[in-house]
């Protein structure tokens, strides 16, 4: 697994939340980082304004003013920017101290007047100098300095330096695009590591999936190999429950042998006793008899296979069972000259659960088909059907070209201990106990009509 493959899957999880982490940390940095290139190049740009300010003022300062009403020349403030018109670098002057204020612009400006800061808000800063952003001439965003100068005598002034503020956002810009495609690189790393980190950080969980999987499957009994401390204990206590398990089944088993010693003599006591007496008693007591030893073993018998299917990593081969009683039917039954197809016989198909008891359904069924079969029995095993998305099952289907049952009587025969034709030899127990066996392990048994006339039973069974 390179990438993780469900949304419901922990690899998933931890993928999603490291890709959401990561783009919210980068960009939380990248806004921050942004915000102070912003202001580290406004900075620069202010003081590069600051200087032409400082030769405005200069120049004020240095210069004989032979009027109150006029204002010198800033000589000294020579930059080609400061003349081609409307370039988006401007300076402007006025004297405030006048009845009617004289301004005086630069060439660059050669109609209308800057905007002041003070008319737009803009806070003053210690030394009189406010900064900000104002709109100037052909739509253009204009970064102003704006600083007022009291001379006394010689005037109140308020100078103002304009620089193109498209010269910020394009610096701003760059900056945002080279810092998009760096964190671009760094976050594509960084998923990268993410996904190394979950693929190996993850792989002692599929460890433990193949090893529970070998379990079930019976090619092992226990979680074997060497796992991560933080993984350990859980192993731990995985092959405790196995443990655990296996305790308890052969607890059951033990306990059904006792109580099946322990009522073996008191029934045969009884019957015993009864002896061979025709007086009603007698009668009532070797029949009651009776029927507890076949509840006795009805009831034993559905422990013992409760335990066996409780049992964790019992596999068999189905396919050497199936082949091998249906060889041992055709000798028992060779008076009859029977035919026992085995269809399927190439597949390698593992049943979940004991050899006995599997052998003991398939038995009983082809043993059933061949008492009442014609001359044909066919017995198929079909692989690969699915039941819900957890459990694979296989099916075993039985043919046969007899009478066949109708359907009141398929449901009939399923009774312990019923049969419909006592000239056939039995014990009425055995579709019953095939029944039960099925339901324990949670498969199915089912009986219609077959394709070669007869009856058709089919199990289906859990399969590893």
């Amino acid at each position: 697994m390179i990438l993780p493959r469900t949304p419901g899957s922990l690899a998933f999880r931890l993928f999603l939340s490291a890709v959401v982490v990561t783009a919210l940390v980068l960009l939380v940095v990248g806004v921050v980082l942004s915000s102070l290139y912003r202001a580290g190049t406004e900075r620069a740009f202010d003081r590069r304004l600051e200087v032409y300010m400082k030769t405005i003022v200069g120049g004020i300062a240095n210069s004989a003013v032979p009027s109150a009403s006029s204002l010198p020349d800033p000589q000294a403030l020579t930059d080609p920017l400061f003349i081609f018109p409307f370039s988006g670098w401007y300076w402007q002057m006025a004297r405030l101290d006048t009845p009617e204020p004289e301004v005086r612009r630069s060439r660059s400006l050669p109609e209308g007047k800057l905007p002041t800061l003070e008319s737009l808000g803009v806070e003053e800063r210690p030394g009189g100098v406010r900064e900000g952003y104002a709109p100037g001439p052909e739509k253009q965003v204009l970064r102003l300095v704006e600083r007022s100068l009291d001379l006394g005598q010689d005037g109140r002034y308020l100078i103002t330096v304009a620089g193109d503020a498209s010269e910020i956002e394009e610096e701003i810009t760059n900056f945002n695009l080279a810092l998009v495609g760096t964190f671009g690189v760094l976050g594509l790393a960084f998923l990268l590591i993410v996904v190394f980190q979950v693929r190996f950080g993850l792989k002692p969980l599929g460890r433990i999936q193949e090893a529970l999987s070998a379990v079930r499957s019976g090619k092992a009994e226990r979680l074997e190999g060497e796992y991560p401390e933080e993984i350990a204990p859980l192993v731990r206590e995985v092959n405790g429950l196995i443990d655990a398990n296996k305790e308890i089944v052969e607890r059951a088993r033990t306990h059904v042998g006792n109580l099946a010693h322990a009522l073996k003599t008191p029934l045969s006591v009884l019957v015993n006793e009864a002896g061979n007496r025709d007086d009603p008693l007698a009668v009532r007591v070797r029949d009651q008899a009776a029927v507890m030893r076949n509840q006795v073993g009805h009831h034993l018998e559905r422990a013992r296979m409760a335990a066996r299917v409780s049992l964790v990593a019992t596999v068999c081969e189905v396919t050497p069972i199936v082949t091998g009683l249906a060889r041992t039917m055709e000798k028992i039954h060779r008076t009859k000259d029977l035919a026992i197809d085995v269809l399927g016989a190439e597949q390698d198909v593992r049943f979940r659960g004991e050899r006995n008891d599997l052998e003991e359904m398939i038995g009983n069924l082809i043993d059933n088909a061949c008492k009442w079969a014609g001359s044909r029995v066919e017995v198929s095993i079909i692989t690969d059907v699915r039941s819900g998305r957890e459990r694979n099952f296989f099916r075993i289907i039985i043919d046969d070209d007899g009478p066949g049952l109708s359907p009141g009587k398929r449901a009939e025969v399923r009774r312990r201990g019923r049969r419909l034709d006592e000239s056939k030899p039995g014990s009425g127990l055995g579709l019953s106990i095939v029944h039960e066996l099925t339901a324990l392990y949670g498969g199915r048994f089912e009986m219609n009509t077959a394709p070669l006339g007869g009856l058709r039973t089919e199990l289906v069974l859990p399969a590893v």
